[in-house]
C-alpha cells in the first residue's frame, strides 16, 4: 500500500511536470532550450532599386564599304584593323576611262556653250527664232549634265570613309575588277559602344532615357563599366511583353567588341533615405510578408511589414519596422511568436551587413 504522504509528493510532481509542458506548448522550442537566430538590426540608409539586364555588345555604327560603279582596284590605302578618319581615302578604282569621258563630255559642253551665247545674240537682234534658240540652250543644259555625271564617277572611283572607325578584314585585292555589289571591308565605330536588351514590362515605367548604369562582361570580371540609357522601344514584344532598351558605354581603348555577353544592373528608384534589412529576413505570408523581430528580452514576434525598394540582398521596409529593431534573417523557421531565442556570434550577423555594401 502506498503511503498518503507518497501520493502527495507524486501527484506534486506531475503537475509540476505538467505546467512546464504546457509553458513549453505556448511558445519556444521542445526541450525548453532558446532557439538560436542571426540577427541584425534595421538600419537608416540609402537604397537603389536595381534591374539586371542581359544584353549584347553592338557597335555604335557599322557598314560594308562597297564601290558605286564597277572598276579595277589600281589602290588601297587601308590596313586591316586600321582606325580611320571620317573622309580619309580607303581605296581607288581605275579612272583612265572616265577621265576620257569627262574631257570628252567638258569639249561638248565649251561647244554648247559657245552656240548658246550666239543664240542669245541673234535673238535679240530677230535673226534667230525661238525654238532654235531653245534648241541652243537644252543642248547646253545636256552637255553640263554629262560633265556633272562624270565628275560624279571620278568621285565614286575613290572610296572614302563615311565616319571614323576600324576597318576589318580586307576581301579585295590590287588589279581587282570589282562591282558594285563587292564588300570591300566593314568599317566599324566602336567609341562608344550599344548594349541591347530587354526589359520585362512591370519594370518599363522606371526604365528612362538618361539612366545610369554599371555594366559588367564576362572577358572582364573584375571590372564594371559605366554606361546611359538612351533608347526604350515605344512598343512592347507582344510574344514575351518585353521592351528593347539601348545604351551606351564609352569605349576609348576599344577592349569592348561587337557581340560579347553584357549583363548591365539599371538603377531604376533611388531612395536616401530608408529602413533597410537584408532580403533574408521576410517571410512571405502568401501575397504579404512579415518579419520575425526580437525585443530586450530576446523574445521573438512576428510582425506583418510591407517591403519596399529591392537590391541585391536588401529590401527597403516601408511599413512595419522602426530603425534599430532587431530582426531575424537565419533560424526564422524553426522560431515561435513568443519564443525565446539567442543570438548567435557577431561576426554571422557582421557577414549580412559586409555583404550589402
Amino acid at each position: 500500500m502506498i503511503h498518503r504522504a507518497t501520493c502527495t509528493v507524486l501527484i506534486g510532481c506531475i503537475a509540476a511536470f505538467a505546467a512546464a509542458c504546457g509553458k513549453r506548448g505556448a511558445g519556444g522550442p521542445a526541450g525548453g532550450f532558446a532557439t538560436q537566430v542571426v540577427a541584425v538590426k534595421a538600419t537608416r540608409e540609402p537604397i537603389v532599386e536595381q534591374l539586371r539586364v542581359v544584353g549584347t555588345v553592338l557597335a555604335n555604327e557599322t557598314v560594308d564599304l562597297k564601290p558605286e560603279i564597277d572598276g579595277r582596284v589600281v589602290a588601297i590605302h587601308f590596313e586591316e584593323g586600321q582606325r580611320v578618319q571620317e573622309g580619309q581615302l580607303l581605296l581607288e578604282l581605275n579612272a583612265g576611262q572616265t577621265e576620257a569621258m569627262l574631257a570628252e563630255a567638258e569639249a561638248n559642253q565649251r561647244w554648247a556653250q559657245s552656240k548658246w551665247d550666239r543664240a542669245q545674240e541673234l535673238l535679240k537682234n530677230r535673226t534667230m527664232s525661238n525654238q532654235e534658240a531653245d534648241e541652243a540652250r537644252a543642248q547646253f543644259d545636256m552637255a553640263g549634265a554629262k560633265v556633272s555625271q562624270f565628275r560624279e564617277h571620278l568621285r565614286d572611283l575613290k572610296i572614302k570613309a563615311p565616319f571614323s572607325g576600324v576597318i576589318g578584314s580586307r576581301r579585295i585585292s590590287p588589279g581587282q575588277v570589282i562591282s558594285k555589289e563587292t564588300v570591300i571591308a566593314t568599317l566599324s565605330d566602336f567609341d562608344p559602344v550599344k548594349i541591347e536588351g530587354n526589359v520585362p514590362e512591370r519594370y518599363l515605367a522606371l526604365a528612362k532615357e538618361g539612366a545610369k548604369f554599371q555594366l559588367s562582361i564576362a572577358a572582364f570580371p573584375n571590372e564594371k563599366f559605366e554606361g546611359t540609357l538612351y533608347f526604350v522601344a515605344p512598343q512592347l514584344d507582344p510574344v514575351n511583353r518585353t521592351a528593347l532598351i539601348k545604351a551606351k558605354v564609352p569605349n576609348p581603348d576599344l577592349r569592348l567588341k561587337p557581340g560579347m555577353f553584357a549583363s548591365a544592373d539599371l538603377a531604376l528608384r533611388i531612395k536616401d533615405d530608408a529602413i533597410v534589412v537584408p532580403e533574408a529576413a521576410l517571410m512571405p505570408q502568401g501575397e504579404r510578408f512579415a518579419v520575425i523581430v526580437v525585443d530586450s528580452e530576446l523574445t521573438a514576434q512576428m510582425r506583418p511589414v510591407k517591403p519596399g525598394i529591392r537590391s541585391p540582398g536588401r529590401v527597403e521596409i516601408v511599413e512595419g519596422l522602426k530603425e534599430g529593431e532587431t530582426v531575424v534573417v537565419e533560424g526564422w523557421q524553426k522560431t515561435r511568436p513568443g519564443g525565446k531565442v539567442t543570438l548567435a556570434p557577431e561576426e554571422k550577423a557582421a557577414a549580412y551587413r559586409t555583404a550589402a555594401k
